[in-house]
């Protein structure tokens, strides 16, 4: 084995451990927090034993699934071209196993930490955002951690003419991803709609009040939903990135007949720029503090400011180091290229971040608009929050489409694998940065429901403002990564298929395009009336409740939360397994029955569509829901009002729109061509 390769492979895998060890540490200082009286830990504990529950049902309907896939994945013979074979099998079940295992650890912790976030609140706004970033960059760190682990001690595993195999890490984790994203969405939308429809607009009760028998169950999908959901999506984008960047490199230097000396430079960037990352995602965690509500968003995006310059910095000193160099279509390109299309891609997340903050901001115009839009009532609230996310579309899609075409002019194909390796990098400080919010609304939740002073509930609500604008954030770099991901994938497509012609003169390849083009559409329709089947389940079970059990709108009787978390999880369970099983299906079905070149097609198709499908509803979503926060800040009538019962209808429609098909797009579009990838050699020519 080169010694390059293998010194930095040890080199990240201390990285990767020191991150998790990081994160441990993190944990220990969450739990060593008071979590304050007995009231407050019994309704935590409500939260804490939904979440354990749905997560340990989510995995034990998967575990047949990663059985079934593992095996056979090992029934062909280990070929290093094709990827099949026992190494793809074990490395598969480490995906799924490290992706689970992430999720879990992460949601462990969020439920836990909210409580103490509740309690913190009563001293001070620093000390509550304390503990709720914590517990945000436990998830990160978690994440970035154990997708380096596996993947490093795969490569040294199998050598540099072994990564295709690693592949099959990719594979694993996207599979879990995508159930733990749809299972997650399906859940937190269906207590969230029904609790919000019967608890605010009919029994014209407040959010979070202990007398809505969904509160629970919402606050439990907040964790399963938005933390481990979010987490398992972004494992996938940020393992796929790496490993597609590394099938480039090694396909472009030559594949089986390359020389190591010139494969594994191109080979090692990617995961020494992970490396890089996590190190500047740990320092720039410490910069993380504010005191003041208004220096909340500064502090927050100041941590992800400082660790994206010390990335430049530290990916510059490594690009001299090993000094990558790649030929592409009779093009070379230095080591600076291809450091230039790194910092393409982390300007293109952050530029990316900050259109979608724009269009789902409640201090910005779009959703101002859309709450002065509910003034004539729910339908002009809808219209407006559609148009919404349709115009949000543009300009994330220009400055992708130009980032793309920037990326491969300075470095080729491979110019654009890196690209979302360096938008991904800084992952650890950017999913924490994300996953606080859910932790700040929850802690808002406790406070509600155990009746702590106002001013608790105050200082969470500020967190929790800026937590839904960062969440907001978070989906729209979700899918900028996610789209550079699966491009990335899609060239190690087109590469590993060989002399396949993907014209659009090629009737195979617009075949698939327009069925591709179709997929997520279906796919979204599947998820949202999951959500509805879901949801009407609920808003039965709350106003049974409501009506059945003596005094519980008057606060003299406990609601029984435990039956709408029951009917929350198996409803998620029930309706996540089609579409999931949509995005694997289909491609093989394309592929072996109508060859290499439709099934280019149809992944081309996926992707485009895809992007605009994702980033439509992800900021319709957005924009619905801080409308209506801006109008419960006091706007338009506040609490209430008619216009406030318009704009809880627009946030409701909007619920599965960010929440569940939205995101899970993003894990659509890379599970297609992974399973495309791994499945080629299956293809007809």
């Amino acid at each position: 084995m080169d010694t390059l390769f293998s010194d930095w492979l040890y080199i990240s895998l201390g990285t990767a451990g020191a991150a998790v060890v990081f994160a441990f540490v993190l944990f220990r200082n969450i739990m060593s927090k008071d979590p304050g009286d007995a009231n407050m830990t019994r309704i935590a504990g409500y939260i804490q034993q939904g979440g354990k529950a749905f997560l340990q049902a989510e995995y034990r309907w998967l575990f047949p699934f990663v059985v079934v896939a593992a095996v056979l994945l090992s029934l062909g013979a280990d070929d290093p071209k094709t990827g099949l074979g026992i190494k793809t099998a074990i490395a598969f079940v480490m995906g799924a196993t490290f992706s689970a295992a992430a999720g879990y650890f992460g949601m462990h912790c969020a439920t836990r930490s909210a409580v103490r976030t509740t309690q913190a609140a009563k001293t001070s706004l620093g000390a509550a955002l304390d503990v709720a970033f914590k517990s945000g960059t436990v998830m990160g760190m978690t994440v970035v951690g154990l997708g380096l682990i596996g993947i490093a001690v795969l490569m040294l595993s199998y050598g540099i003419n072994g990564i295709n195999y690693v592949l099959g890490f990719s594979f694993g984790a996207s599979s879990i991803a995508l159930f733990a994203r749809v299972g997650g969405g399906i859940y937190t939308k269906a207590a969230d709609v029904g609790g919000d429809l019967v608890g605010k607009v009919e029994a014209g009760i407040p959010e979070d009040d202990p007398r809505n028998p969904a509160t629970i169950a919402d606050n439990v999908g907040d964790n399963v939903g938005d933390v481990a959901g979010m987490g398992a999506d972004l494992f996938e984008s940020y393992v796929g990135a790496i490993i597609a960047a590394a099938i480039i490199g090694w396909e472009l230097s030559g594949g089986l007949g390359a020389e190591a000396g010139k494969a594994a430079p191109v080979m090692i960037y990617p995961v020494a720029l992970a490396a890089v990352g996590i190190v500047a995602s740990i320092l720039g965690t410490f910069r993380v503090r504010a005191n003041d509500e208004s220096k909340l968003s500064s502090a927050l995006f100041g941590g992800l400011t400082l660790a994206s310059i010390l990335l430049v910095g530290g990916a510059a000193a490594v690009t001299s180091i090993i000094a990558p160099t790649i030929t592409h279509e009779g093009h070379t390109y230095g080591h600076w290229n291809i450091f230039s299309a790194v910092v393409i891609g982390l300007v293109l997340g952050v530029l990316i971040g900050k259109i979608t903050e724009y269009y789902t901001s409640e201090k910005m115009r779009p959703a101002q608009t859309i709450a002065e839009q509910s003034k004539t009532g729910a339908a002009t609230n809808i219209i407006h929050g559609l148009a919404t996310g349709m115009a949000s579309t543009w300009l994330p899609v220009l400055l992708l489409a130009i980032g793309v075409w920037g990326c491969n002019q300075i470095a080729g194909m491979y110019g654009i694998c890196v690209a979302a390796v360096g938008m991904l990098s800084t992952l650890g400080i950017s999913l924490g940065v994300d996953a606080y919010g859910p932790v700040a609304d929850n802690a808002g939740g406790i406070a509600e429901m155990s009746h702590q002073d106002p001013s608790v509930r105050k200082r969470t609500d500020s967190l929790d403002a800026t937590g839904n604008t960062t969440a907001a954030i978070g989906k729209g770099f979700a899918i900028g990564s996610a789209a550079l991901t699966a491009l990335a994938l899609f060239s190690a497509y087109k590469t590993q298929a060989g002399d396949v012609n993907l014209s659009l003169a090629n009737a195979d390849v617009v075949m698939g395009l327009l069925i591709g083009a179709m997929l997520p559409f279906l796919f979204s329709s599947m998820a949202m009336k999951a959500v509805g089947k879901a949801a009407n389940a609920m808003v039965e079970e709350v106003r049974r409740q409501f009506r059945e059990i003596k005094g519980l709108m008057e606060g003299t009787a406990e609601a029984d939360y435990a039956r709408c978390v029951e009917i929350s999880t198996k409803g998620a369970l029930r309706e996540m397994v089609v579409p999931g099983l949509l995005a694997i299906v289909a491609p093989l079905a394309v592929g072996m029955i109508f060859g290499k070149a439709a099934c280019g097609g149809l992944l081309a198709g996926a992707t485009a569509s895809g992007v605009m499908m994702a980033l439509f509803m992800a900021n319709a979503g957005g924009a619905w829901d801080n409308a209506k926060k801006y109008i419960e800040a006091g706007h338009l009538g506040g609490k209430g009002s008619d216009v406030h019962k318009a704009a809880v209808i627009g946030d409701t429609v909007g619920d599965p729109f960010k929440d569940t098909a939205g995101p899970a797009i993003n894990i659509l579009m890379k599970l297609m061509t992974i399973a495309a990838l791994l499945a080629l050699p299956l293809f007809k020519g």
